[in-house]
């Protein structure tokens, strides 16, 4: 039986000043499949879709790479027990793994549009409300990667175009050839890095501001601090998490939780409202630890 609508209030803001309208919290899908801890089978990953959209989230985040390509089927099969039109679907594309596991990028406009067909075959869809280019490709002119992109907005298949690391020059070369609606980067209180350049560029052209990793993955819900790191987990190679920097990041961690008892939340918590209250063009898109608000 599908759901029909979601069941708590959320509060809706627009991405950007191009029209699309999300929950002001999104759902980031990449670890239902396995990344910072082992993946769930098909019928978790969809409950857990679920359970989020009856918590207000319309917002959810893929990627052909995440799986890689299991992820969109993944939320694809969840899509199938949701109403569409209620649903905002963004994917990413431009990192493709060689037949020996190394990855490469590329942003060819052949290749984006492969790569949009293949999307949303696997994802079920006649449309994608944001596709991303996951990182660019820097031996291709970013104009003729969002002039394919256009041409795709042009047919229908693509709604809104976003751009995922990407510099302040290219996401205004990317703008001039036709607007981009979100810049999905890393930010939250131990990633800062975009605070001086991109938001206020992205505020300047009216472009939405999509963090990933809020929750520091995971680290802000006691991940490497309260709990120890999956064997499975690639966390287990990120310099973040090596145990040196670790012992030092733990006193980041003690603070906020801290502060967080304070307040009668969790330091997840927290970490997360810290970001939403950023703005009301900053749409993060946590998931790394299934997302504490909303369990």
């Amino acid at each position: 039986m599908a759901e029909q609508a979601p069941l708590a209030p959320m509060p809706r803001v627009k991405l950007g000043t191009r029209g699309l309208e999300v929950s002001k919290l999104g759902f980031g899908c990449m670890g239902l499949t396995g990344a910072y801890n082992s993946p769930l089978d098909d019928d978790a990953g969809a409950a857990v879709i679920a359970h989020a959209f009856r918590r207000g989230v319309t917002f959810f985040d893929t990627s052909d790479v995440y799986g890689p390509l299991a992820n969109e089927i993944l939320l694809g099969k969840a899509l199938k027990q949701l109403p569409r039109e209620q649903v905002q679907v963004a994917t990413k594309f431009g990192i493709r793994r060689g037949a020996d596991g190394v990855r490469a990028v590329c942003g060819r406009p052949e290749y984006v549009r492969a790569c949009c067909e293949a999307s949303l075959g696997r994802l079920g869809v006649d449309y994608i409300d944001l596709y991303y280019q996951h990182r660019v490709d820097t031996t291709i002119p970013i104009e003729d990667t969002i002039g394919e992109l256009k041409k795709l907005v042009e047919e229908g298949k693509v709604r809104y175009i976003g751009l995922s690391e990407a510099s302040p020059d290219t996401i205004r070369r990317a703008h001039a050839v036709h607007p981009i609606t979100a810049v999905q980067m890393e930010w939250s209180l131990w990633a800062r890095d975009i605070e001086p350049e991109i938001v206020p560029l992205c505020r300047e052209l009216g472009i939405g501001i999509v963090p990933y990793s809020p929750i520091a993955r995971g680290f802000f819900g006691g991940r490497g601090v309260t709990e120890q790191l999956s064997a499975e987990s690639n966390l287990q190679g990120h310099p973040r998490f090596s145990a040196e920097n670790l012992e030092k990041n733990k006193q980041l961690y003690l603070k906020t939780e801290e502060l967080a008892k304070k307040h009668q939340c969790s330091p997840a918590q927290l970490a997360l409202a810290w970001v939403l209250h950023q703005g009301d063009d900053v749409v993060p898109i946590p998931g790394e630890c299934y997302n504490p608000v909303l369990m």
